[in-house]
């Protein structure tokens, strides 16, 4: 089933097409990739489609409900969570108090008890359960973005959206985090993905589609979009230099 349809989305700053007519969908329980080289579109794509920015064309459409131009705060309490491509997390509040707000904002008419247990559930989940009495502001990096994906989840949504959650991460982090992601899916939520750690998306992505200048350049599996020459000469080259 498709829980998520993008048609035409376009988005234009000062004359310049951020997103151009940008088609695709998202099958429910798939792990699906947006990549792209810098300032292709990505997070506005992300952006439009959480709500945070109204398209100027094209249509949205999340689990049968036609989002466009509906608030952020709505689109979350319909099943929709996402992360930030900079960590934005309540820096002097603890782990466990961050994770908190997520529960207690997903979910109308629950207890605070509820939202505790929820909160204690995500930070198990998450592997942050340890460091939950922390100041988030003190926290390695590599955590910071796992409380991200944690108050996220938290929301209770059904489709979870990352935007680069493993940029800056080593490689043992990174492993980290695809497992995470697998975890997730595992979990019943489906995951729409920005990354640019190549390894990563190329191992946890079902489908990819791929910007350039705001428009979509090639849509596939991963071993079709990796093989595909225009992708190869806009992107994939330049990452291999």
């Amino acid at each position: 089933m498709q829980i998520l349809q993008v048609k035409g989305l376009s988005k234009h700053f000062g004359g310049r097409a951020a997103v151009s007519e940008v088609d695709f969908h998202v099958d429910e329980g798939e792990i699906f990739g947006l990549i792209g080289p810098n300032g292709a579109g990505k997070s506005t794509v992300f952006n439009l489609i959480s709500g945070a920015l109204p398209p100027d064309e094209g249509e949205i459409t999340i689990f049968g409900v036609k989002t466009t131009g509906m608030r952020p705060n709505k689109i979350c309490r319909l099943g929709v969570g996402r992360t930030f491509q900079s960590a934005k997390n309540f820096s002097g509040m603890t782990v466990r108090q961050n994770v908190l707000m997520g529960a207690l904002f997903g979910k109308r008419r629950q207890s605070k008890e509820e939202a505790v247990r929820r909160t204690d559930e995500v930070l198990a989940f998450t592997g942050l359960a340890e460091m939950a009495d922390r100041p988030a502001g003190g926290i390695p990096l590599v955590y910071q973005k796992r409380l991200e994906v944690a108050r996220a989840l938290a929301t209770q949504p059904r489709l979870l959206m990352l935007d680069e959650i493993m940029a800056g991460l080593n490689p043992t982090e990174v492993q980290g985090a695809m497992d995470l992601v697998r975890k997730i899916r595992s979990s019943g939520v489906t995951v729409l993905m920005i990354e640019h750690v190549m390894h990563a998306i190329m191992n946890v992505c079902d489908r990819i589609i791929v910007l350039h200048h705001g428009a979509k350049i090639a849509e596939g599996t991963p071993e079709e979009v990796s093989s595909n020459k225009t992708v190869i000469e806009v992107y994939l080259g330049e990452m291999t230099q």
